[in-house]
């Protein structure tokens, strides 16, 4: 019973502290300090060795100009346990009153610490850095490193660097690091994105393009060749990137799936003559099965994607001629998914695609490659008006591949199944769950039909112009792209100054680009621009109009659209590559 009145005794104890923990944190949040610092004081008298607290009592004090106190506690504390970092805070006690000369005195005491001792580093420099006393930090890390080579912080050093905009000695250390310890490299590529997306100055790109390809001249290890096709691969100069690849390969023939995968993402990025090249140099140097497969089924898909009609014979008859050549089998699935797609959505014989779908399912499939057909099954069985049967097969992959990106891709065309058949209520409910999914993809799919549903059912609660939306983006579905064009302008009539116009136009758009007629796509993003500037449509007419000019028509005329991106819609998807393809046309980098 002792025990127990013990156990209980010290769970309420805890249970107080934490709640005066938490108390304290909401007075320093909310700018209260006179009550934080009395908290944190007597947080402190329970536990002496926390520095948290310690640290937070002096940040209150300064903030409410005690220093005299401030200096107090630190000296007091200094003289208690003798830390390095201590000396940092009389330092920066001193300079928040303006007494320069007295801060560096106590700085550089700090830095002498480490010279002493360079174990000390650890907590001045961390002291150094969350007071952004940058040249400091370094000077901290440097010392130490020349003391004791063992120790390394390439990494901390090179961001220090960053921070103080030293760009070409950010890129020197961190590529000097990721050379000696390659572990390291992931790491360090995702910093330099940053500078090269997100933060870094105009020279920054060819500032590490430069780097990269003197290392490259320089040293003979294949890792600068990776490195320079990685950075290419970020530019989305897929070509460049080949050129990298193929002299890996030519002195390290032991895998082309780099190239493959690099051939691939050329397909992603619509840069279709580099991918052609890039995927033809995998087909004339391997008798790997499964290279085979995977490249001649990247280029059947981007022939499918750009062919007409007139070219359909063509395709059936080559897709008949590869699955001859490999034969039918697990290895060939792929393949045979695409032949009955092509079959059901091109040819428009959804029987015949079912029945090639039926007989891969009878191979020796693993629960990955089965997730795959069933996909096929549902998509042809929805093509076919069959909305029930098809959800059955999207919720047995939901099923079977849990919190795969499969299933979340599942997830999301049963979602567009119940808003296809404008069951909307039970869609918005998917949608909804749905935007916040781990592939960012899928998120904004989700994302974009929830606005579409909510936005239009605020706007009219009988659906009418959502009904025939969802009967548009149905015939897009099923490939009846000239039916689709015919719906979409039956809305813009009947629907005029709705809710619905600005999506619709933004549809028409984007059909009119997909069959090259460039010059009716632009015209349906410039109502948008004129007539709907404060919808949520306006950055994505942007974009787009920029994307055409830039892409496929003058180029010069695609700047100013990308700028309007770039200082009106910050919070746009399209934000990123606004600004780096604006960067590009105004000459700021020789990428």
């Amino acid at each position: 019973m002792k025990k127990f009145f013990l156990f209980i005794s010290l769970s309420f104890s805890l249970f107080a502290f934490s709640q005066n923990e938490q108390l304290a944190q909401y007075y320093y949040d909310k700018g209260d300090f006179e009550k934080a610092k009395i908290s944190y004081e007597e947080l402190l008298k329970e536990i002496p060795l926390n520095s948290q607290y310690f640290l937070r009592i002096i940040d209150c004090s300064q903030q409410l100009q005690q220093f005299e106190s401030a200096e107090k506690a630190i000296q007091e504390r200094l003289e208690k346990y003798n830390q390095g970092n201590l000396l940092v805070e009389l330092g920066y006690n001193f300079q928040l009153q303006k007494n320069d000369v007295k801060a560096k005195i106590y700085y550089e005491q700090a830095l002498e610490r480490i010279k002493k001792n360079p174990n000390e580093v650890y907590g001045i420099s961390n002291a150094f850095e969350r007071k952004v006393l940058l040249d400091y930090a370094l000077k901290s890390y440097q010392t130490a490193t020349q003391l004791e080579p063992n120790f390394n912080f390439n990494y901390q050093i090179g961001l220090l660097y960053g921070q103080l905009s030293n760009m070409e000695m950010m890129i020197s250390t961190f590529l000097d690091e990721a050379f000696a310890n390659p572990q390291n490299s992931i790491r360090i590529q995702n910093q330099l994105v940053r500078f090269m997306v997100d933060e870094g100055d105009a020279n920054f790109n060819e500032l590490l393009r430069k780097a990269l390809i003197i290392r490259t001249q320089k040293n003979q290890d294949l890792f600068w060749n990776h490195y320079l096709s990685w950075f290419y691969v970020q530019q989305k100069e897929f070509a460049k990137a080949f050129i990298q690849e193929k002299a890996i390969y030519k002195r390290n023939p032991e895998s082309l799936a780099n190239i493959v995968n690099l051939g691939q993402l050329a397909i992603d990025e619509e840069n279709e003559e580099a991918a052609k090249e890039i995927l033809g140099f995998v087909l004339e140097n391997t008798q790997d099965l499964e290279l085979l497969i995977q490249a001649n089924s990247y280029l059947i898909n981007m022939k499918i994607e750009k062919a007409s009609e007139k070219d359909f014979a063509a395709i059936s008859t080559e897709l008949d001629a590869l699955l001859k050549q490999f034969e039918i089998s697990p290895f060939t699935l792929s393949l045979q998914l695409i032949q009955a797609h092509f079959t059901a959505f091109n040819l428009k014989k959804p029987e015949e695609g079912k029945a090639i779908v039926k007989r891969a399912l009878e191979l020796q499939l693993n629960d990955y490659d089965v997730a795959n057909a069933k996909m096929e099954l549902a998509d042809i069985l929805l093509f076919e008006e069959k909305f029930n049967q098809a959800l059955i097969y999207y919720s047995q992959i939901e099923l079977d591949l849990k919190n795969d990106v499969m299933a979340h891709e599942a997830s999301l065309k049963a979602a567009k199944t119940s808003y296809f058949k404008t069951d909307f209520a039970w869609a918005l409910k998917q949608f909804k769950e749905l935007k916040s999914a781990n592939t960012q993809l899928i998120a904004n799919d989700a994302l974009e039909y929830f606005l579409l549903i909510n936005d239009n059912t605020v706007a009219d609660s009988t659906q009418t112009a959502l009904k025939q939306f969802a009967k548009g983006d149905y015939l897009l579905y099923q490939n009846r792209n000239q039916e689709a064009i015919t719906q979409f302008h039956s809305i813009l009539k009947n629907h005029k100054g709705q809710e619905i116009e600005a999506v619709t136009l933004l549809r028409l758009g984007k059909i009119y680009e997909k069959k090259g007629d460039f010059a009716l796509a632009l015209s349906q993003y410039q109502t948008i621009i004129d007539q709907h500037s404060d919808g949520i449509y306006i950055d994505e007419a942007l974009y787009f109009s920029a994307e055409i000019y830039n892409k496929q028509l003058l180029p010069e005329k695609a700047k100013p659209l990308y700028e309007k991106v770039l200082f009106n819609h910050q919070d746009s998807i399209y934000f990123v590559e606004a600004r780096k393809k604006f960067r590009q046309l105004r000459g700021d980098t020789n990428l």
